[in-house]
């Protein structure tokens, strides 16, 4: 248990809190230190669950599901509060310091980082519903958990009084703690889809339908080789009477929350995900440098494993790949933030930047976990081993649909476009040169020194570089 609760000091001293003396701390949205003081107090709790949480692992795994105590304990420090606005009693925490809490539960256990991400990120999206609703979901607490699929495995009939439901969506994480759930619908009327945005070429109307857990059943599928504990089973409703209040457009509808952080909830998925990433890949690092230095010698092995120098340097690779990740994460988390308290968050080009981090965030970390597995040899394949679960749990995060890796193409085809619209910029400011070569001399200074002057400007502005990647 102690080596646990020196690992997370370690890892706090190296990469906890650095983020927050950064660059973003200048634009975070927090109520003096309200929000600084919040994240401390549930990292010294997490520090201090740690053993708990240790000691759930065999459980957590065995009944695939969080343990109702660790929820409530989960409850009791304000992990299902941290992203619910302050106007409902939440901390309305900034992107990254919600992210650092994230990671730190992911440490411990991937399936408690996970479901926490799903738990607490949740009310990041359900500001997009009716004030009406929105009211009554956070009538009664502030840490409400809201499982949510957002893949469109369901259909909406419109009725006298508001639609039917039927459907059955995958991967309700956390479903059986919650106290809302949400699920994508297709909208119909008269048995035939309702036109979407893009009217009769496009798709069909899509919404988000939000119901109390009571009205939705679960199915228990959640046979899974990695997070097994997140309880990630099907949810159905079967002809179900949802009122209109209870459906909101997705992802883009209207906020009825003011906060920079309910503002865009695509742009920011892919980050929370890295999040949980990054969180299980240290704690995979950790695991195997215990192991290292704990003196395991290997079979045949000249000597313990902490005195070879290729043990070691295979140790720094990892934890140098680790380190990447988080510090990518990190930077796009922070480049969000700040488009986001800049109402400036939106667009094709910043999600293809997200999506494109989050997946190779997902696959180093992935990476990561297997070099820590296999390094470790046949002590790795024990169930008792940390190792092993880590490894899984990574595997899994890795296939989420917003990681995968045909998503590169969008920020392929983004780049490209950015390319093509620097050069064009380029050849014409080439072709103005041409123009002012056989004007009079006094005339061509004076363009001259024009074009110097906004020459200087745009380079104290702009990084020519950064304007094609984007960054």
């Amino acid at each position: 248990m102690q080596k646990l609760t020196d690992q997370i000091d370690a890892i706090r001293r190296t990469n906890g809190t650095a983020h927050m003396a950064g660059a973003s701390g200048q634009c975070r949205s927090r109520d003096t230190e309200s929000g600084t003081s919040a994240v401390g107090r549930m990292l010294d709790a997490i520090h201090d669950l740690a053993p708990a949480v240790l000691a759930s692992a065999a459980e957590i795994e065995a009944e695939r599901r969080m343990p109702s105590d660790l929820i409530e304990k989960l409850r009791s420090i304000g992990v299902y509060r941290m992203f619910a606005p302050r106007s409902r009693g939440g901390f309305e925490l900034d992107l990254l310091s919600g992210m650092e809490v994230i990671s730190a539960l992911a440490r411990l256990d991937g399936s408690v980082g996970w479901t926490a991400m799903i738990g607490s990120a949740s009310a990041i999206v359900s500001p997009r519903l009716p004030r009406q609703t929105y009211d009554l979901m956070y009538r009664d607490k502030s840490d409400v958990i809201i499982s949510g699929v957002y893949s469109p495995a369901g259909t909406a009939e419109r009725v006298p009084g508001g639609w039917r439901v039927n459907g059955r969506w995958p991967f309700a994480s956390g479903c059986q703690d919650a106290d809302w759930m949400m699920g994508l619908c297709v909208m119909s009327e008269g048995g035939k889809a309702l036109c979407g945005p893009a009217g009769d070429a496009g798709r069909p109307l899509v919404r988000c339908v939000a119901l109390p857990a009571s009205a939705w059943q679960i199915e228990d599928t959640w046979h899974a080789s990695g997070l097994r504990g997140t309880g990630s089973h099907h949810i159905v409703l079967e002809n179900a009477l949802a009122p209109e209040a209870n459906f909101f457009d997705f992802p883009e509808g209207a906020t009825c929350e003011p906060g920079p952080l309910y503002q865009s909830w695509r742009h920011l998925q892919s980050v929370l995900l890295g999040a949980v990433c990054v969180g299980i890949a240290e704690g995979a690092l950790w695991d195997l440098a215990e192991l290292v230095h704990n003196g395991r010698q290997q079979l045949q092995a000249p000597a313990p494993m902490r005195e070879s120098e290729m043990a070691q340097g295979e140790l720094g690779r990892i934890e140098a790949d680790v380190r990447a990740a988080r510090a990518a994460m990190q930077v796009q988390a922070d480049s969000h933030w700040r488009h986001a308290v800049a109402d400036t968050l939106n667009g094709q080009a910043l999600y293809a930047q997200g999506i494109q981090t989050g997946i190779w965030t997902a696959t180093i970390c992935a990476c990561a976990a297997q070099a820590c597995f296999t390094l470790a040899g046949g002590a790795a394949v024990y169930e008792s081993s940390p190792l092993q679960r880590r490894l899984r749990d990574l595997q899994a995060a890795a296939q989420h649909a917003m990681v995968q890796q045909r998503h590169y193409a969008e920020a392929g085809r983004s780049l490209l476009q950015r390319v093509g619209t620097n050069t064009e910029s380029g050849q014409a400011a080439m072709c103005a040169g041409k123009a002012t070569a056989g004007r009079p001399r006094g005339h061509a200074d004076a363009t001259a020194t024009t074009s110097s002057r906004s020459a200087r400007s745009n380079h104290e502005t702009a990084d020519p570089l950064a304007s094609v990647l984007n960054v």
